[in-house]
């Protein structure tokens, strides 16, 4: 069965609830702070304010993992990365090398915060904006 990325589609229905950071940061970061999240919802600014997610987009190359010198970032088949927290060494090359600048790095815990596409943030949407699609 081929793996799904993350996509966010409907984001003319987001209202910026947080729900999705709020689960990924706490199911998968084990935190309560949703900038322990690896979306982030925000506003585009201007007038109409309109909404945007900042999100890994899978990619297929996966620059982060190709940067990562313990091997503690593996690209997944068919887009998007494996992340083992223990054989990480803290050195931020993913966070710099990441082409849409979604990998945040935790300077206090010296870790990526980093989307494995796993879908939770998925579940949590409660107006269907978010989804896990078949690339």
């Amino acid at each position: 069965m081929p793996n799904k990325i993350l996509q966010a589609k409907g984001m003319n229905r987001c209202i910026a609830c947080y729900s999705c950071m709020l689960a990924c940061a706490r199911v998968v970061y084990k935190s309560f702070s949703p900038r322990y999240s690896a979306i982030q919802i925000r506003t585009r600014g201007g007038l109409q304010s309109k909404l945007a997610a900042d999100i890994c987009r899978g990619c297929l190359d996966a620059p982060c993992a190709t940067v990562c010198p313990s091997e503690a970032i593996l690209p997944r088949a068919g887009g998007g990365v494996k992340f083992n927290r223990k054989k990480c060494v803290g050195c931020a090359a993913c966070a710099q090398k990441c082409v849409v600048q979604v990998i945040y790095f935790d300077e206090q815990d010296c870790r990526p915060v980093i989307c494995i596409q796993c879908g939770i943030c998925v579940g949590f949407c409660p107006h269907e904006v978010l989804s896990m699609e078949v690339r």
